[in-house]
């Protein structure tokens, strides 16, 4: 059984070059080179074309791409993934904490993509695993994986696009004066650190909305339960730029939050809005907060 990745339409403009009609539809030109120099496949009514074929309207034009092999050095592992949505096209995960969203040098087993690949294997689902939303290890919640290079590619044009909507909710220290206000302040690399990033002049603009949703006390302490949006994707964005507004992260050491509260940076990925790749149309997916940090919401964290 043939399972290479393919997607197919039909023409609507009568003389269009097939060229011109497959770049309409969002291929890249690195998929036209590997459709048709690693086994890929343009069709047009069941038939092999090349790209300067003039279509008709009502032509059924089948883009069928190569098959995909596994990242060389990604080893495969079995382990629990909390599906939240998976069709042909995208798969929706809800990360716990303390999990990499990818493997590195140091630490090759036990991330997200690690047993996205395990799960691929016994699915027999032939894809490499393409992480088109990424959380830092401590942050939980909503991940977005493309099973083909080409959807991976399309959410990158709506990444680009700013069409990608992120929402997440996090425990900060102290009070915030402004119900709702938006922090646009440009984040660069600190020149001391590898890791940590600030906002700085040389920096990337960066904006995120931040909404209060509750205040109340922890222990003495003074702490809020906010929503953020995310208008831009840089590196750290919402934990620099809370400590920026002068409330780190609950629990994020790294930019001046207290771990006496909560093991980790208190931060979940809550709500997820994009287009689908294949259809255009809206989807959106929501995930809750984790036990853990719902239990110091209800319990004594907030005196309303």
């Amino acid at each position: 059984m043939d399972k290479r990745f393919r997607i197919t339409y039909t023409a609507t403009v009568d003389g269009e070059l097939l060229r011109s009609s497959i770049e309409r539809y969002g291929i890249s030109k690195r998929g036209l080179t590997a459709i048709k120099y690693r086994g890929g496949e343009i069709l047009v009514n069941g038939e092999e074309r090349t790209v300067r074929y003039p279509l008709k309207k009502g032509d059924q034009i089948t883009i069928i791409f190569p098959q995909e092999e596994v990242s060389e050095g990604l080893i495969a592992q079995n382990g629990n993934l909390k599906v939240i949505y998976e069709d042909e096209a995208l798969l929706i995960i809800d990360k716990p904490p303390f999990m990499n969203t990818i493997p590195s040098r140091d630490h090759p087993t036990g991330s997200l993509a690690n047993y996205v690949c395990g799960y691929f294997l016994r699915k027999g689902i032939h894809s490499t695993v393409h992480i088109a939303t990424r959380l830092d290890r401590d942050t939980s919640g909503l991940v977005c994986i493309a099973k083909h290079s080409h959807i991976h590619h399309l959410i990158g044009i709506q990444q680009q696009k700013k069409q990608i909507n992120k929402q997440y909710e996090a425990i900060v220290h102290g009070h915030l004066e402004l119900t709702e206000q938006s922090v646009i302040a440009p984040i660069g690399r600190k020149e001391t650190s590898i890791i940590e990033r600030e906002v700085n002049d040389r920096g990337q603009y960066a904006h995120t909305d931040v909404k209060v949703l509750e205040k109340g006390y922890h222990k003495g302490e003074p702490v809020s339960r906010v929503r953020l949006t995310l208008h831009t994707g840089r590196t750290h964005q919402i934990r620099v730029h809370m400590a920026h507004i002068g409330h780190p992260l609950v629990g994020d050491e790294l930019y001046g939050g207290s771990r006496e509260l909560y093991a980790r940076q208190a931060l979940h990925c809550v709500y997820l809005e994009m287009y689908h790749p294949l259809t255009n149309k809206k989807i959106n997916f929501s995930s809750e907060v984790l036990e853990t940090m719902k239990n110091l919401i209800n319990n004594e964290m907030f005196e309303k």
